[in-house]
Formats: C-alpha cells, structure tokens, sequence
C-alpha cells in the first residue's frame, strides 16, 4: 500500500499510514512497543488515541540547520539499500561504495532543496502533534545540537530510570 509513494519519494498520505499502523498495532494488543515517527500528525495522533493509551512521548528538538544538514549528506547503494553519511559513515572513497565498487547515488529527497522542503512541512504537520500530548505524556523536551552525539546522551537517560 505505502510503497508505490516511497518508490517515488513521495510522503505516504497519512490515511494510509494511519490504517497501517492501526492494524499493525491491534495485532499487537497487550505487547509493550516504541513507535518511532509516529503519530506525526493530529489526525494520527487521535486515531493511535482511540486504541491505547500513550505512556510517553519523547521530543526531540534538533535544530533545523542541523536536521537539513544531517540529512542533505546522505547518500546510498541502491542494489544493496547499504547508506553512507559523508560526516559520520563516509564511504573510503568518495562517492563509491565500499563493498562493491559500484557509484553511490543521493535521492532527489536528499538533496538540500528537497529536504528543507520536508522539513518546513513536517514542521507545520507535527506542531499540533507536540501540542497535543504537551503537559500530558511529553515529559522533558530534548535539545539535540549536534545529532552524532545524541544516542549515549539517550542511552544514559534510558539507563537512569
């Protein structure tokens, strides 16, 4: 259902993957699990809402400049799915991958232009999101500068509780 708009970078609409996670989540009744991206918009957010209660939300406040520069660095091995970062998993040789030889693209999605765009989207869609669970289930908003670094700093707050 959603692979038709992934395969051509597109956003999947949030009716489908609000019917997916909603299936995907009844068939995990009485499970413990952690959603990632998800809900990311109002109308998410009320169906997920309607089928359990949210324990804990976690709001990660990076930077725009930082996300679009994290992001605008990716670059891939479509036959292999394998994704290099040039900052933190470069490839050995620029622009080649390191298992096969063979050239190392960047999406159109990836591109700074493209990313930016995303972005100021997401931004629009996901405030009332944060809004919503704000005061309620959000417990401490964190402030991410510099994203290479942030998954000890979460490893440690995990560890604490």
């Amino acid at each position: 259902m959603a692979k038709q708009y992934i395969e051509r970078s597109l956003l999947v609409p949030d009716h489908v993957i609000t019917r997916l996670m909603m299936s995907e989540l009844e068939n995990r009744r009485g499970q413990h699990w952690l959603l990632d991206g998800f809900p990311r918009t109002l109308g998410q957010a009320e169906a997920l809402d309607k089928i359990c209660e949210v324990d804990l939300v976690i709001s990660l406040n990076i930077p725009f400049e930082t996300l679009k520069d994290r992001l605008s660095r990716r670059w891939i091995h479509p036959p292999s799915g394998r994704v290099y970062n040039l900052d933190f998993n470069p490839p050995h040789v620029h622009g080649i991958d390191d298992v096969t030889g063979e050239p190392l693209v960047q999406q159109e999605d990836d591109k700074p232009e493209a990313v930016a765009a995303r972005l100021r989207q997401y931004k629009d869609v996901a405030k009332p999101v944060i809004e919503l669970y704000k005061g309620t289930t959000i417990k401490a908003p964190f402030v991410l500068l510099r994203t290479t670094r942030s998954w000890g700093q979460r490893a440690l707050l995990f560890e604490s509780d």
